[in-house]
């Protein structure tokens, strides 16, 4: 499955079996599921919201949804895993199941990373220096 119709020949970034143009600069939406998000106040804590809006940011032609479901704002305080995966999969399986984006999850947890990758293959970024 190719995320766009009809890739360049160029550079690709291949995920399992989705492909995107590197031709063309990525767009990547930020979807934080925490009460306390410093760039949406925790509008999206609730996961039908957080849902809604990742839904909202693919329609609008984000090529990666990154979501996290644990505040690395400076200050922060670490949340245990079952909190953070009690965030985070109620808005990653349907993400995933719709299959129109490709999902990046923002954790330093390695046993969330283990439980996203198991679910799907999702691509985790490095963890933030701090």
């Amino acid at each position: 499955m190719d995320t766009e119709p009809n890739p360049p020949s160029g550079r690709v970034l291949r995920l399992g079996g989705r492909r995107l143009s590197l031709d063309r600069p990525l767009v990547m939406g930020v979807l934080n599921v925490t009460p306390d998000s410093f760039s949406d106040g925790g509008r999206f804590f609730d996961p039908r919201s957080a849902l809604a809006q990742g839904r909202r940011m693919i329609g609008e032609g984000a090529d990666i949804i990154d979501v996290g479901a644990e505040s690395t704002r400076p200050g922060a305080t670490s949340i245990p895993t079952e909190e953070e995966l009690r965030r985070l999969l109620p808005v990653l399986e349907p993400l995933l199941d719709d299959g129109r984006g490709i999902l990046s999850v923002d954790t330093s947890n390695p046993r969330v990373a283990e439980e996203a990758l198991r679910r799907s293959g999702a691509l985790q970024p490095p963890p933030c220096a701090g």
